[in-house]
């Protein structure tokens, strides 16, 4: 595979139609197969868009040149700070584009299309290839755009992507032709030998990730710097944490992910991106970024407690395509939040105290002891942890019940497996809290991390199996002082209450009574 994670035309599965650029910027539709290639464009296209050197012609609209405004609109979209010299937009916003024709525009007789690509094969039906065309009035889920100003051979346009554009890579062409008696004539693409990236827009109403409040945007989007708390419930200390979410090859590498491990067609969906990314960044399924190591062996890797940030991690695994030793429940989390933030989702890093570890989703942490009060190994699988951290990100939730949009639990850290895959979330805060446990994804696991019953047993070995005894339960020793960083300062902040009620309230008693 090249860098991008593209195989190259000899490693591809044959029997497949592929997109290919033409001769003088046309486009051709291949079928391979057999080892040969069949052009079967003509089959597919009726009017085949035009090179973008056509044969001369009086009444042909003709663009010169493009100015993507990059400094204007990436000041605008709020994407200044990364470190790369590309268009980066944020889906759903308005962004300007000037246009110098070969001569002046009629607005009558003339058509513009501003196509986007994105993928190996962009198709209009998956929409991974969109027109924007000239509308009167912008809506929310459509791509379109507005003539700004126009005077002599020079146009302003204003471009609005849908607010549920894919995430990721685009690129983009300038595409125009005369009307003439409803028929188009005269057709003419202009390609830009530049890459478009659009990210998922916080700031746009519209927006699955649409969040409230500017101290809030600028903390879980564009905030770099945090801090991440561990120890024990008895003795709560942060580390800072560089998360560097704008730096270039944590960009290139982030982008590199997303493509890695989400078909092209699902990148618009905070829900999927977000569960494909906790995956993504632990190295269990597909090789991903990196792997955990609790046994105090790191003498081929980095000790995690030397890690200071996601950048190194990211540059490395980007350079390498191998996964970077090694990490720990921090560690994921940091990267977690870097990979989200530099999409566009709202995130923060969570810390759990006393955080209990339930394998058999029975939402509770069985203790057992023998006759002679001895741990049973083959029954203790579950455990309760000092800490535990993972991640917070913010979204709606149309595929849920009206009411469990906002927070969602995220874990990158590989612990149990979901649908066969190392990945957590996202889960909803809210059906957390409320004991919604068959809410997806993976409620019951994340629930009893904050939620479990302690329970005790007193085993004896009878007749080929276990019986057990009830000894005592516990029903408030896990799930304590969950802590994330404030807005704007460094002190911690408990958000203890958006995930469960206090012990002995009526509502707590009634959301563990569900099971």
């Amino acid at each position: 595979m090249n860098r991008r994670g593209v195989r190259p035309r000899n490693e591809r599965n044959e029997g497949r139609l592929v997109v290919e650029r033409g001769p003088q910027g046309s486009y051709r539709l291949i079928y391979l197969y057999g080892g040969r290639r069949y052009d079967v464009s003509k089959y597919f296209f009726d009017n085949p868009i035009s090179p973008e050197v056509p044969p001369t012609s009086s009444g042909q609209l003709k663009v010169a040149s493009v100015d993507l405004k990059i400094t204007e609109n990436r000041t605008a979209h709020r994407t200044d700070k990364y470190e790369v010299s590309d268009l980066i937009l944020r889906r759903g916003q308005e962004f300007t584009i000037d246009l110098k024709l070969s001569r002046p525009f009629k607005k009558s007789e003339d058509v513009i299309g501003v196509e986007f690509r994105t993928g190996e094969h962009p198709l209009t039906s998956d929409g991974t290839l969109v027109v924007a065309k000239m509308v009167s009035n912008f809506d929310a889920n459509q791509w379109g755009f507005r003539v700004a100003s126009s005077s002599g051979n020079n146009v302003s346009l204003t471009v609005k992507s849908s607010a549920s554009a894919l995430v990721g890579e685009h690129q983009l062409d300038i595409i125009t032709h005369v009307t003439n008696d409803g028929a188009q004539e005269h057709q003419f693409r202009k390609g830009l030998k530049t890459t478009v990236y659009i990210l998922f827009n916080p700031w746009c109403k519209d927006d699955n990730v649409y969040m409230d409040g500017n101290a809030e945007k600028e903390e879980y989007v564009l905030n770099d710097l945090g801090n991440i708390w561990y120890g024990t419930s008895m003795f709560l200390v942060k580390r800072d944490w560089n998360f560097g979410q704008f730096d270039a090859e944590v960009f290139e590498c982030v982008l590199y992910l997303l493509e890695k491990h989400l078909p092209v067609k699902y990148r618009n969906d905070p829900v999927l991106v977000s569960r494909k990314m906790s995956a993504a960044v632990n190295v269990q399924d597909e090789g991903g970024v990196l792997e955990g190591r609790w046994d105090g062996k790191y003498e081929d890797g980095v000790k995690p407690t030397l890690w200071q940030g996601s950048v190194a991690i990211l540059e490395e695994y980007l350079k390498t395509k191998e996964s970077v030793k090694y990490g720990q429940c921090w560690v994921f989390s940091g990267v977690m939040t870097t990979v989200l933030r530099c999409l566009g989702i709202p995130a923060r890093s969570v810390t759990n105290f006393a955080s209990a570890h339930d394998t058999d989703r029975s939402v509770t942490i069985d203790n057992c002891v023998d006759e002679n009060n001895e741990d049973i190994a083959e029954l203790n699988n579950d455990s309760v942890w000092n800490f535990h951290v993972w991640n917070d990100c913010w979204m709606a939730r149309p595929d849920l019940p009206v009411g469990f949009g906002g927070w969602q639990a995220v874990d990158a850290t590989p612990q149990e497996t979901s649908q066969g895959i190392f990945q957590t979330g996202p889960c909803s805060l809210t059906a957390i809290k409320q004991g919604e446990v068959y809410l997806p994804y993976d409620a019951p696991f994340i629930f009893a991390e904050v939620n479990a019953d302690r329970i005790y047993w007193s085993c004896k070995w009878n007749y080929g199996d276990w019986e057990m005894t009830k000894i005592r339960t516990e029903r408030s020793s896990v799930g304590k002082f969950i802590s994330t960083k404030s807005i704007g300062s460094s002190k911690r902040h408990d958000v203890t209450d958006q995930y469960k009620y206090p012990e002995g309230n009526a509502v707590m008693s009634l959301s563990t009574y569900r099971f």
